[in-house]
């Protein structure tokens, strides 16, 4: 979602994105000169907020295009608000991706009033039956739909509360614990590190003598950078400044670090960082980082970029991998299993199938020549 400036103390302009792919099977049994199917609905559909149906028109929508096919998309909500919306109908080619030369956009609508969006001249009949985009009488296209909102709002300003933390933590100000890291010493806030992490929290809890807790916590094989990178993470929750040139290494220290102490959120972004640099050189490193750390998301990126098998050979020839599989045998199994699974996918996209889309519906045109009232029984649709 996106939200477009409008007037800021009256309304704001609300945008979201969504689509929806409808495969037509049985195309020619709606073509046929002798029949009579005029509009076939697809199923109801939810995207923006609303419901939606798509209609198919095989010979058109009028009597002027009856060489052509139309597309409409509708809006089935009665409602109050503007609505306005653009909808762009692509062929999909067999690999599920738009077809440029086969897209039309519809142009920004009031749906609020009109609640239909169409291309009439979509693409000609003898066109797409030429094509190879008609594969087994089955072909599909998708409709995006951009919906903007009208909705009242006030300018309200972003968050500052980082900024007055971060200050509190360089002010050192009602400081009431020491970490000490390597010589060096880091004045922070008991309450702050309880809250951030579970292991703070049941260190600095711990009694030490009769009715007195502890008020320095020493850190022995963790190094005062990292360190400060992760207090200043924990009192800011942004992702601490670094060295471009030191961030690989810090960001390895940095996950050590957020999985002692418990601070997932810190942890989840180291991941996702190094998910940036897996690379022929450092995926083995971040593998067995991944694999001792328990980073599941951070593996399954490591296995991924393995999947080729011109780089996976590559790896598997040099002495980290081979030290890697000594370490942690599981993780070659597992490594082997994700491959295979991979390879099976690539079998399936070459072999043209149509995988599993949350976003898609199917009209399945009977075999029987139906009234233009008769009703479907095939998947989620319906003849009007």
């Amino acid at each position: 979602m996106e939200f477009i400036a409008g007037d800021p103390f009256t309304t704001v302009s609300v945008s979201s994105r969504a689509y929806h792919v409808l495969k037509i099977d049985g195309y020619s049994r709606s073509s046929d000169a002798f029949s009579n199917i005029h509009c076939i609905e697809s199923c109801p559909f939810r995207a923006g907020g609303h419901t939606w149906i798509i209609r198919f028109f095989p010979k058109g929508d009028n009597p002027s295009n009856t060489d052509f096919m139309s597309f409409s998309l509708v809006l089935c909500d009665n409602v109050d608000e503007a609505v306005t919306a653009e909808a762009t109908f692509s062929v999909l080619d067999q690999d599920q991706k738009p077809v440029l030369s086969c897209s039309r956009t519809t142009g920004m609508i009031n749906l609020s009033e009109f609640h239909t969006a169409g291309c009439h001249n979509f693409i000609k009949r003898e066109a797409l039956e030429q094509s190879k985009f008609l594969n087994n009488d089955c072909f599909a296209i998708r409709v995006d739909i951009h919906i903007v909102k009208k909705v009242p709002s006030m300018v309200v300003p972003p968050s500052d509360m980082h900024k007055h933390l971060l200050d509190l933590f360089s002010s050192k100000e009602g400081a009431d614990v020491e970490l000490l890291v390597g010589g060096e010493t880091f004045a922070a806030h008991r309450l702050v590190l309880g809250a951030r992490s579970s292991v703070f929290r049941a260190d600095l809890s711990v009694p030490r003598k009769e009715g007195i807790t502890t008020n320095v916590i020493h850190i022995d094989d963790l190094e005062a950078p990292v360190i400060r990178a992760m207090l200043t993470f924990m009192y800011t929750d942004i992702w601490p400044h670094m060295d471009h040139q030191d961030e690989f290494a810090m960001t390895q220290c940095l996950l050590v670090a957020a999985e002692r102490y418990n601070i997932q959120r810190l942890k989840i972004l180291c991941e996702d960082r190094l998910c940036h640099h897996i690379d022929t050189r450092s995926v083995v490193t971040i593998l067995a980082l991944a694999e001792k750390h328990h980073c599941a998301g951070l593996k399954d990126a490591c296995f991924e970029f393995l999947c080729s098998s011109t780089t996976l050979f590559a790896v598997t020839k040099t002495k980290k991998f081979r030290c890697l599989a000594q370490s942690y045998p599981d993780i070659i199994e597992k490594l082997r299993i994700f491959n295979a699974i991979a390879r099976y996918r690539e079998k399936e996209k070459i072999a043209g199938w149509w995988s599993p889309e949350s976003q898609d519906s199917v009209i399945k045109i009977p075999y029987n020549n139906l009234s233009s009232n008769a009703k479907n029984s095939g998947h989620c649709t319906s003849i009007v």
